[in-house]
C-alpha cells in the first residue's frame, strides 16, 4: 500500500497522471486487504500487528521506490507476484480448516492477480 501511495505522487513523464491514478486504486485496494484481514484476525480473537517498528520485517517483499515511472511498475509487478505467492501458500495452510478465512484470502489473491495484469498492461502500453 505505501509503495504505492508513493508511486502516485511521484509519477512523471507523458503516460503519469493515468498511471498515477492507477497506482493510486492499487494502494486503495491493498489497504482494503489490510483491513479485511485486520477484521478476521480480530473476529479470531486475535490482534492485529500495525507496529511501524516491525513492518519490514514482517513484509514478504521489499520496499524498493523505484526511480522513473517504468521502475515503479516493475518494482509493483514483482511486490505482486511475490504477495500473489505468499496467498497461495495461506491459502494451502488454510486448506480446509477455515473455510471464511479461505474464502476472503481466494478473494484477496484474485485481486493481486488482477493488479499483476494491469501492471503487465502498463509495461506493453508504454512499450517496455
Amino acid at each position: 500500500m505505501l509503495r504505492y501511495r508513493r508511486h502516485h505522487f511521484m509519477a512523471k513523464g507523458i503516460h503519469s497522471k493515468s498511471i498515477a491514478d492507477e497506482f493510486l486504486a492499487h494502494s486503495n485496494e491493498e489497504q482494503g486487504h489490510a483491513d479485511l484481514i485486520a477484521q478476521r484476525i480480530v473476529q479470531l480473537k486475535g490482534e492485529p500487528n500495525f507496529n511501524p517498528e516491525g513492518l519490514t520485517m514482517r513484509s514478504h517483499a521489499e520496499y524498493v521506490e523505484g526511480t522513473d515511472l517504468i521502475d515503479m511498475i516493475r518494482e509493483d509487478l514483482v511486490a505482486e507476484r511475490i504477495a500473489i505467492d505468499s496467498y497461495r501458500e495461506m491459502i494451502n495452510y488454510v486448506n480446509t480448516a477455515d473455510s471464511t478465512t479461505r474464502r476472503m484470502l481466494e478473494g484477496i489473491l484474485a485481486m493481486e492477480e488482477e493488479h499483476a495484469d494491469d501492471l503487465v498492461s502498463l509495461l506493453e502500453n508504454i512499450g517496455h
